[in-house]
């Protein structure tokens, strides 16, 4: 029984191993996943992103990037363990960014100044404030333009960033201990 235990312990550790090294390689093809369904909500399904949309998709490129240059360099366990916790800290950022962009859909608290036509940032004439207005299209932040089951798309967002970076800063730690031996 204690063979069992022993070579079950083996097994299990050289699995988390194989998961810990490969991990980068899932954490870049999860945040292209992501990037792609944006660009197909948008390109394809014709859901124009406000700005705060826009903001949400910058820290799964810096994700990508992380993951490809840990794929890249080192396999030394403390050098991933950076590389994915930076993956994790800019996860977690973007989980702010999409809490904050609910909590404007849900007018909890007022969105960034791009999430709108400002009239008074037009100047002090209507011929300003219609320049503004034709200038670019403005797609407002507080308006939910998709959900399911009432959650919005900033929600999921917010669901997958989260579980994305606190998964990446366990890896992270986990590998650091592992380090440490």
């Amino acid at each position: 029984m204690a063979l069992a235990l022993a070579g079950g312990r083996g097994y299990i550790c050289g699995m988390l191993s194989s998961v810990t090294t490969r991990f980068p390689l899932w954490l870049m093809v999860a945040s292209l996943g992501v990037l792609a369904m944006a660009l197909a909500w948008q390109y394809v399904g014709g859901v124009e992103p406000c700005i705060l949309c826009i903001y949400q998709r910058w820290p799964y490129v810096a994700v990508a990037a992380l993951a490809a240059a840990g794929l890249a360099l080192d396999r030394r366990p403390a050098a991933r363990a950076a590389i994915i916790g930076l993956c994790g800290v800019a996860l977690l950022i973007g989980a702010g960014i999409a809490g904050f962009h609910v909590g404007v859909e849900q007018h909890w608290w007022a969105g960034t100044d791009g999430c709108g036509v400002d009239p008074l940032a037009a100047g002090n004439s209507i011929d300003a404030l219609r320049a503004q207005l034709l200038a670019e299209p403005v797609v407002p932040c507080d308006v939910v333009t998709w959900s399911l089951f009432g959650i919005s798309m900033a929600g999921y967002n917010f669901v997958i960033s989260l579980g994305l970076g606190a998964t990446a800063l366990t890896v992270a730690r986990q590998l650091l201990k592992e380090g440490g031996r």
